[in-house]
């Protein structure tokens, strides 16, 4: 009988960090895990004030800015993300808000960082490979069903590119590097055929000229002639996910307006989720996690498209972890609006159970 997970421990690919900034430079932050983890995609959020998200990658490189409630061209920043260290990260003291509001560290400002492993680095030469039809390169770990894909955009429809999952994806979050919006694709939403933009209240739009009306494989995944996806000579980044049973889940619910929601399984107690109505425009991301909330229920909440702070109110968009899933236990829009289709991804704390079948433990 297989394994229930390959992941014991969901800390060694994901984790949450919140912290105090000091205005130093050169300031090393240390994950709160067991186990050491060295990111390759960080996205941090200043959770006292009006400020712009800060999304890094290692596959880009540090001090290379990008903000998911903007479509803005990557920005170099000098002082933000000094480097992705072997258990952590190290912030500079940039503490500005003009023009964009990016900030990680400072003065007596907390902050929240999400961080995500994939850790072994990939190149493809599509001609010599005759996996995809344009060369791609990045970072991948096919353990936790996680890849940073590098590209850069033909401008015809067709154009195919290695992901390097070894799977098929569930979802690309994906950014040109000029001023294009975060155009992604969601299979729980159209398998090829839609897309949802990361810094939109948007519903889902059903556009052939964005995926090419085509589902990704296991190997590669196509894009149409939209600048969103493949404009030419636009560098692109891709972060694609697979789900990992115990680790990983990117799916959807309908909402029932009701403080009795819906209960979404997950086979794991999450440590982060997101979530968007996808069939009604109108609301935002929202992102929950358990370091901001770790104890039921979980109510604070930051939207990726927004730059607000940290909300947290009673009885709205409120949330329990469980530790076989999440249930939602508020009856309003941004998550569940009567007969709204929601899609979410959600990494986990804790598998239901260990690669042995045995409990873990659930708080």
């Amino acid at each position: 009988m297989a394994a229930y997970t390959t992941i014991d421990n969901p800390e060694l690919y994901f984790q949450v960090k919140i912290y105090t900034g000091d205005g130093n430079d050169n300031r090393a932050i240390t994950f709160d895990g067991e186990e050491d983890m060295q990111p390759d995609w960080l996205w941090f959020k200043n959770r006292g004030a009006a400020a712009w998200h800060n999304i890094y990658d290692s596959v880009r490189g540090a001090n290379k800015a990008l903000a998911s409630n903007a479509n803005n061209a990557e920005e170099s920043r000098s002082d933000t993300l000094d480097s992705f260290d072997s258990n952590g990260f190290t912030v500079g003291n940039d503490t500005s808000q003009d023009p964009d509001g990016y900030n990680t560290n400072a003065s007596s400002n907390t902050y929240v960082c999400w961080a995500w492993k994939a850790g072994t680095s990939f190149s493809n030469d599509a001609s010599s490979t005759s996996i995809g039809s344009q060369d791609s390169s990045g970072s991948t770990s096919s353990t936790a069903g996680f890849s940073i894909v590098s590209r850069v955009g033909t401008g015809s429809a067709g154009a195919s590119y290695a992901h390097n999952l070894g799977a098929k994806p569930d979802v690309i979050i994906n950014k040109g590097l000029t001023t294009n919006e975060w155009y992604s694709y969601f299979q729980a939403i159209g398998d090829g055929t839609h897309w949802i933009s990361l810094e939109s209240t948007g519903a889902k739009t059903d556009d052939a000229n964005m995926w090419n009306d085509t589902a990704p494989t296991s190997t590669i995944f196509t894009v149409g002639n939209s600048g969103g996806s493949n404009g030419s000579g636009v560098t692109y980044i891709s972060y694609c996910f697979k789900a990992i049973q115990g680790y990983s889940k990117f799916s959807k619910y309908i909402g029932n307006a009701s403080d009795d929601g819906p209960f979404v399984f997950t086979g794991f107690r999450p440590a982060w989720i997101m979530c968007k109505a996808a069939s009604d425009s109108g609301e935002g991301w929202q992102i929950l996690d358990n370091k901001r909330d770790p104890n039921n229920p979980v109510l604070t909440k930051l939207a990726a498209n927004a730059t607000g702070a940290d909300s947290a109110t009673a009885g709205d968009n409120n949330v329990d972890f469980l530790s076989n899933g999440f249930k939602i236990i508020t009856n309003d829009n941004g998550l569940n609006k009567s007969d709204v289709t929601y899609i979410y991804m959600a990494f986990a704390e804790a598998p239901f159970v260990n690669s042995n079948g045995a409990p873990c433990n659930a708080r």
